[in-house]
């Protein structure tokens, strides 16, 4: 790991390395880490650098600490944390899972927009499916996503329509690829001919469009989702309010 560096950085250093080692899958989703004596030897830092690296990777929800039991890669699953990501809600506080259906799955090329937000190059190859949304028995949310082929090799509508957990717990199981944060940009929409089909409201009905890119370790973009969002009766809740988890 060379020389302390100045300023007392060394720990970012350390964790810039784990985050490595989590990128090669080297530790994968549900795993227990090395253990702190193990890893400061690894690096060549003393135990309290190597918990400040920790500690910010706990805090950011890329490491579990589990008392008695170790420290674990965090992985996806459908329990408290799940509001983490997933921030439409009732307007009167009610939050519930949303029953999700695909409507449509395709293979196609990344226009330029598209590309910038994955990283990639424009007319690289992806995948566009479509996801409805209910919640409380209504359809609430369309989504439109887009994930680069390269980071999801042999992605199937099949299995997209048969996977049995979270979107991103599917990501992570099946091409382990772990989503640790999102950036989202809220605007103002109107219903297309589309949108009215399948949220059932009239053409040009106003919603909102929320636009996120979803990023695994190292702030690698690996989706892009724009939502459309009928506010007739549920709210968007900013993640300072919001718990903690994926769709």
């Amino acid at each position: 790991m060379g020389k302390p560096t100045i300023g007392g950085t060394r720990y970012k250093e350390v964790k810039n390395a784990m985050l490595a080692a989590l990128s090669t899958q080297e530790w994968k989703g549900g795993e227990v880490i090395p253990s702190e004596k193990r890893l400061a030897e690894r690096f060549g830092v003393s135990i309290g650098t190597l918990r400040k690296a920790i500690d910010e990777l706990v805090a950011e929800n890329i490491l579990v600490r589990h008392q008695g039991l170790g420290t674990f890669v965090a992985q996806h699953q459908r329990d408290r944390h799940f509001f983490r990501f997933f921030r439409v809600v009732r307007q009167d506080g009610d939050k519930t899972y949303p029953t999700v259906s695909l409507v449509s799955f395709k293979k196609g090329k990344a226009t330029r927009e598209i590309a910038a937000m994955l990283g990639i190059e424009p007319n690289a190859r992806i995948f566009m499916f479509v996801n409805r949304l209910a919640l409380h028995g209504a359809t609430v949310m369309i989504d439109n996503i887009a994930v680069p082929e390269a980071r999801f090799p042999g992605l199937t509508e099949a299995a997209l329509r048969e996977r049995p957990s979270t979107l991103y717990n599917f990501y992570q199981d099946a091409f382990h690829i772990n989503v640790v944060g999102t950036e989202e940009r809220l605007r103002v929409a109107v219903a297309s001919e589309v949108e009215s089909d399948l949220l059932d409201v009239p053409r040009n009905t106003p919603l909102l469009e929320i636009r996120r890119v979803a990023y695994s370790y190292h702030q690698m973009p690996v989706e892009v989702r724009i939502s459309h969002v009928n506010t007739a009766h549920y709210e968007y809740v900013g993640p300072s309010a919001s718990h903690e988890e994926p769709l």
